[in-house]
Protein backbone atom coordinates (compact mmCIF):
# COMPACT_ATOMS: atom_id res chain seq x y z
CA UNK A 1 0.00 0.00 0.00
CA UNK A 2 1.66 3.33 -0.82
CA UNK A 3 1.72 5.79 2.00
CA UNK A 4 1.22 2.70 4.75
CA UNK A 5 2.74 4.69 7.42
CA UNK A 6 0.54 7.62 7.13
CA UNK A 7 -2.69 5.42 7.12
CA UNK A 8 -1.36 3.89 10.27
CA UNK A 9 -0.62 7.51 11.53
CA UNK A 10 -3.99 8.35 10.47
CA UNK A 11 -5.80 5.52 12.14
CA UNK A 12 -3.86 5.65 15.50
CA UNK A 13 -4.78 9.70 15.36
CA UNK A 14 -8.69 8.95 14.86
CA UNK A 15 -8.68 5.68 17.00
CA UNK A 16 -7.03 7.24 20.87
CA UNK A 17 -6.16 4.34 22.20
CA UNK A 18 -4.21 1.70 21.27
CA UNK A 19 -4.76 -0.40 18.29
CA UNK A 20 -2.50 -3.36 18.19
CA UNK A 21 -0.11 -4.49 15.73
CA UNK A 22 -1.78 -7.44 14.07
CA UNK A 23 -5.09 -5.86 13.61
CA UNK A 24 -3.24 -2.40 11.65
CA UNK A 25 -1.98 -5.53 9.59
CA UNK A 26 -5.17 -7.11 9.16
CA UNK A 27 -7.24 -3.82 8.07
CA UNK A 28 -4.32 -2.35 5.70
CA UNK A 29 -4.16 -5.77 4.08
CA UNK A 30 0.17 -5.72 5.35
CA UNK A 31 2.34 -8.08 7.53
CA UNK A 32 3.40 -7.07 11.08
CA UNK A 33 6.46 -6.76 10.03
CA UNK A 34 5.39 -3.77 7.61
CA UNK A 35 3.47 -2.34 10.10
CA UNK A 36 6.10 -2.23 12.70
CA UNK A 37 8.95 -1.04 9.73
CA UNK A 38 6.40 1.79 8.90
CA UNK A 39 5.64 2.60 12.35
CA UNK A 40 9.39 3.63 13.38
CA UNK A 41 9.70 5.69 10.27
CA UNK A 42 6.75 7.74 11.97
CA UNK A 43 8.83 7.84 14.92
CA UNK A 44 12.17 8.42 13.73
CA UNK A 45 10.25 11.05 11.45
CA UNK A 46 8.43 12.69 14.98
CA UNK A 47 11.69 12.92 16.43
CA UNK A 48 14.26 14.02 13.76
CA UNK A 49 11.27 16.40 12.94
CA UNK A 50 10.63 17.71 17.02
CA UNK A 51 6.76 17.48 16.72
CA UNK A 52 4.87 18.24 19.49
CA UNK A 53 3.37 14.27 19.61
CA UNK A 54 5.40 10.76 19.67
CA UNK A 55 4.01 6.96 19.39
CA UNK A 56 4.74 4.56 22.11
CA UNK A 57 4.44 0.90 22.08
CA UNK A 58 2.09 -1.02 24.50
CA UNK A 59 0.67 -4.14 24.50
CA UNK A 60 2.16 -5.64 21.38
CA UNK A 61 0.46 -2.07 19.55
CA UNK A 62 0.60 1.45 19.38
CA UNK A 63 -0.84 4.72 20.41
CA UNK A 64 -0.01 8.30 19.31
CA UNK A 65 0.14 10.50 23.12
CA UNK A 66 1.36 14.27 23.29
CA UNK A 67 5.42 14.62 24.26
CA UNK A 68 5.18 15.10 28.02
CA UNK A 69 7.73 17.94 28.12
CA UNK A 70 4.43 19.81 27.05
CA UNK A 71 2.26 18.86 29.07
CA UNK A 72 2.09 21.50 31.47
CA UNK A 73 0.77 23.73 28.14
CA UNK A 74 -1.65 21.10 27.28
CA UNK A 75 -2.96 21.21 30.83
CA UNK A 76 -3.00 24.79 30.28
CA UNK A 77 -4.69 24.91 27.83
CA UNK A 78 -7.81 22.62 27.98
CA UNK A 79 -8.07 24.36 31.30
CA UNK A 80 -7.93 20.73 32.84
CA UNK A 81 -7.79 20.71 36.96
CA UNK A 82 -4.65 19.10 38.20
CA UNK A 83 -5.41 16.04 39.50
CA UNK A 84 -4.61 15.39 43.20
CA UNK A 85 -1.29 12.62 42.67
CA UNK A 86 -1.71 9.21 44.38
CA UNK A 87 -0.73 9.09 47.89
CA UNK A 88 2.27 7.06 49.14
CA UNK A 89 -0.06 4.15 50.39
CA UNK A 90 -1.98 3.99 46.80
CA UNK A 91 1.83 3.79 45.08
CA UNK A 92 2.86 1.33 47.54
CA UNK A 93 -0.77 -0.94 46.45
CA UNK A 94 -0.15 -0.23 43.48
CA UNK A 95 3.56 -1.36 43.10
CA UNK A 96 2.22 -4.72 45.17
CA UNK A 97 -0.09 -4.87 42.45
CA UNK A 98 1.91 -4.34 39.47
CA UNK A 99 4.55 -6.86 40.84
CA UNK A 100 2.30 -9.66 41.83
CA UNK A 101 -0.56 -9.74 39.66
CA UNK A 102 -3.39 -11.16 39.35
CA UNK A 103 -4.01 -10.62 43.19
CA UNK A 104 -6.78 -10.28 45.67
CA UNK A 105 -7.54 -7.31 47.76
CA UNK A 106 -6.58 -9.38 51.13
CA UNK A 107 -3.26 -10.59 49.71
CA UNK A 108 -2.41 -7.07 49.25
CA UNK A 109 -3.71 -6.02 52.82
CA UNK A 110 -1.51 -9.57 54.34
CA UNK A 111 1.66 -7.50 52.81
CA UNK A 112 1.10 -4.39 53.65
CA UNK A 113 -0.12 -4.91 56.95
CA UNK A 114 -3.29 -2.44 56.77
CA UNK A 115 -6.07 -2.04 55.32
CA UNK A 116 -6.62 -1.43 51.47
CA UNK A 117 -10.09 -1.03 50.95
CA UNK A 118 -9.43 2.94 50.26
CA UNK A 119 -6.63 2.47 47.72
CA UNK A 120 -7.76 -0.61 45.83
CA UNK A 121 -11.25 1.57 45.42
CA UNK A 122 -8.67 4.97 44.28
CA UNK A 123 -6.68 3.21 41.71
CA UNK A 124 -9.63 1.47 40.59
CA UNK A 125 -11.19 4.75 40.02
CA UNK A 126 -8.54 6.40 38.37
CA UNK A 127 -8.29 2.91 35.71
CA UNK A 128 -4.84 2.23 36.84
CA UNK A 129 -6.02 -1.40 38.09
CA UNK A 130 -9.48 -3.56 36.97
CA UNK A 131 -11.18 -6.64 38.03
CA UNK A 132 -9.73 -9.76 36.58
CA UNK A 133 -12.06 -12.90 37.48
CA UNK A 134 -12.09 -14.38 40.97
CA UNK A 135 -9.89 -16.64 43.10
CA UNK A 136 -11.18 -19.80 43.38
CA UNK A 137 -11.41 -19.86 47.22
CA UNK A 138 -13.81 -19.44 50.15
CA UNK A 139 -15.66 -16.14 48.70
CA UNK A 140 -13.89 -16.26 45.39
CA UNK A 141 -12.64 -12.70 46.29
CA UNK A 142 -11.66 -10.28 43.32
CA UNK A 143 -8.58 -10.70 41.39
CA UNK A 144 -6.97 -7.49 40.53
CA UNK A 145 -4.62 -6.39 37.43
CA UNK A 146 -3.25 -3.32 36.64
CA UNK A 147 -4.26 -1.66 32.89
CA UNK A 148 -3.30 -0.13 29.64
CA UNK A 149 -3.61 3.06 31.83
CA UNK A 150 -1.41 2.19 34.31
CA UNK A 151 1.20 1.17 31.35
CA UNK A 152 0.74 4.24 29.67
CA UNK A 153 1.36 6.52 32.53
CA UNK A 154 4.19 4.46 33.61
CA UNK A 155 5.68 4.45 30.12
CA UNK A 156 5.94 0.69 30.09
CA UNK A 157 4.86 -1.85 26.59
CA UNK A 158 3.34 -4.37 29.14
CA UNK A 159 3.89 -5.46 32.86
CA UNK A 160 6.93 -7.54 31.97
CA UNK A 161 8.92 -4.44 31.50
CA UNK A 162 8.81 -3.27 35.53
CA UNK A 163 12.11 -2.90 36.65
CA UNK A 164 13.59 -5.69 39.23
CA UNK A 165 12.95 -5.26 42.79
CA UNK A 166 15.70 -3.48 45.28
CA UNK A 167 15.02 -3.65 48.51
CA UNK A 168 18.23 -3.86 49.46
CA UNK A 169 17.47 0.43 49.27
CA UNK A 170 14.19 -0.02 51.77
CA UNK A 171 14.35 0.80 55.22
CA UNK A 172 12.53 -2.39 56.11
CA UNK A 173 13.93 -4.88 58.83
CA UNK A 174 11.67 -7.99 56.87
CA UNK A 175 12.93 -6.84 53.36
CA UNK A 176 14.49 -10.63 52.37
CA UNK A 177 10.73 -11.80 53.66
CA UNK A 178 8.93 -9.54 51.46
CA UNK A 179 10.76 -10.04 48.11
CA UNK A 180 10.31 -13.76 49.21
CA UNK A 181 6.65 -12.87 49.11
CA UNK A 182 6.30 -11.08 46.15
CA UNK A 183 8.92 -13.14 44.18
CA UNK A 184 6.76 -16.71 45.30
CA UNK A 185 3.66 -15.16 43.08
CA UNK A 186 2.41 -18.53 42.19
CA UNK A 187 2.81 -20.10 46.15
CA UNK A 188 0.23 -19.01 48.20
CA UNK A 189 -2.71 -18.51 45.48
CA UNK A 190 -1.78 -22.41 44.18
CA UNK A 191 -2.48 -23.24 47.78
CA UNK A 192 -6.17 -21.53 47.83
CA UNK A 193 -6.74 -23.33 44.58
CA UNK A 194 -6.36 -20.32 42.26
CA UNK A 195 -7.47 -20.09 38.59
CA UNK A 196 -4.84 -17.90 36.76
CA UNK A 197 -6.22 -15.83 34.34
Amino acid sequence: MDNLKYAIEGILFAAGEPVKASKLAVVLETDVSEVKDAVNELKAEYDRDSRGFNIIDILEGYQICSRPEYYTYIQEILGEQRTQPLSNAAMEALAIIAYKQPITKSQIEHIRGVNSDGCVNRLYERGLIEEKGRLDAPGRPILYVTTENFLRCFGLKNPKDLPPLDLSRLNLENAQGLQLEIEDKGTQEKNEGSTEQ
